[in-house]
């Protein structure tokens, strides 16, 4: 009698695809269950939201790497942009929408090199993808960025750095008063404190975290009207002025709640929301997403009240870290929490002589306009120090 064969398993293959297609995708909790780094941005519940009310570039489309059963390993945003390092070259990037704030791959723990492998494969072979491929919104030392210059160096490919910034991290090891005794000086804590018993002198303080879905519309209403009345109303880059962001962000509220990912923070005077902070909780950690306040108590400093609150997170059983999302020197968030993520930018080139040709000139241009502004640094900063000796 003839031996069977063993059955083997196919290799991982990587499609890149339109977003209908990825819309039609059942709900890959696999693959955010088992990811290698956490990215609530890619998560059911808010892609499809994004992808269903907001209005992305005709160009967007998804890598997806499936393992040999066809279950996603992998996925990933692309979109095609006319300008690299304000020079008119066409390249491809991991960068969709501004209201994603970590443009990293979802990947399943293990396939980190399958899928970076797949994925220049695929942007090689494809005509869509011009230039090179900038990766923004990389987390420094993550697994992702890890298997991804693995795969390029074992390609004899330049994987070089671009661009980074440091933003604030809240992570675990002290209760939420001790971190802050910790790393809020005296005097300022004494002024916030002051702060805080002036605010309660207008009226009853309490706070309360909304977590149910049936608060969502409470919530998104509540956010929306906030964000709306302060600067960023005025200078027209609120959620709540456009009607499909409106959407998007009730949608992502709702899903979310219901998901047990999005819970909402509240800074209540008197039942009077004052202010309210937006968190994701995803697999193995949480991101900060949004925070709008009423900016006619502005003089109660009621973000930092509320974010003082937030830091009871470190209480939690099981909490591993949030990411602020915010922009790097943020000058509230970065005087309450000491941590720091760094996140960087890859720039990587892409076969065949005129895309690597373009790689090479961008890069050199990137190069002599840093080593300028080195230059240029060096002298200013020798400049004031020779006045500063005039002057002694």
């Amino acid at each position: 009698m003839m031996a069977s064969l063993p059955v083997t398993e196919a290799a991982p293959s990587l499609d890149i695809i339109l977003p209908s297609s990825l819309l039609a995708e059942p709900d890959w909790a696999g693959l955010v269950r088992d990811a290698a780094e956490p990215n609530a941005f890619l998560e059911p519940w808010f892609l499809k939201a994004a992808l269903t009310h907001l209005a992305l570039d005709p160009n967007v489309r998804f890598a997806v790497l499936r393992d040999g059963a066809g279950n996603v390993a992998g996925l990933m945003g692309l979109s095609l942009e006319p300008v690299y390092a304000r020079m008119p070259i066409a390249h491809v990037c991991n960068h969709i929408h501004a209201t994603f704030f970590l443009d990293a791959p979802l990947i399943r723990a293990g396939f980190e090199e399958a899928f970076w492998g797949g994925l220049i494969d695929a942007l090689d072979a494809s005509p869509w993808a011009r230039g090179l491929l900038l990766l923004r919104g990389l987390v420094e030392g993550g697994p992702a960025i890890e298997a991804l210059c693995a795969v390029m160096h074992k390609r004899s490919r330049a994987c070089d750095s671009v661009y980074g910034y440091k933003r604030a991290l809240l992570e675990p090891g002290l209760s939420a008063q001790s971190y802050y005794e910790t790393n809020v000086r005296k005097k300022k804590r004494k002024e916030i404190n002051r702060l805080r018993n002036r605010l309660a002198e207008q009226g009853t303080v309490t706070f309360d975290w909304l977590i149910d879905p049936v608060d969502a519309a409470q919530a998104t209403a509540q956010f929306l009207a906030l964000e709306q009345a302060g600067w960023k109303g005025t200078a027209g880059s609120a959620l709540g002025q456009e009607a499909d962001k409106r959407a998007f962000f009730a949608a992502i509220v709702q899903n979310g709640m219901a998901a047990g990912r999005v819970e909402v923070l509240r800074l209540l005077l008197d039942e009077k929301p004052l202010a309210v902070l937006v968190n994701f909780m995803s697999e193995g950690g949480s991101f900060s997403f949004k925070i709008a306040y009423d900016e006619a108590y502005a003089r109660y400093s009621p973000g930092v009240l509320i974010e003082l609150e937030n830091l009871k997170l470190l209480e939690r059983e099981g909490f591993r870290w949030m990411d602020s999302c915010a922009a790097p020197d943020h000058p509230m968030i970065d005087s309450l929490w000491s941590g720091r993520r760094s996140i960087v930018w890859k720039a990587v080139p892409l076969k065949g002589a005129r895309r690597n040709a373009i790689f090479r000139t961008a890069r050199l241009v990137e190069n002599s306009w840093a080593a300028i502004k080195r230059f240029r640094s060096r002298t200013f900063q020798a400049t004031n120090d020779n006045r500063t000796d005039d002057n002694d």
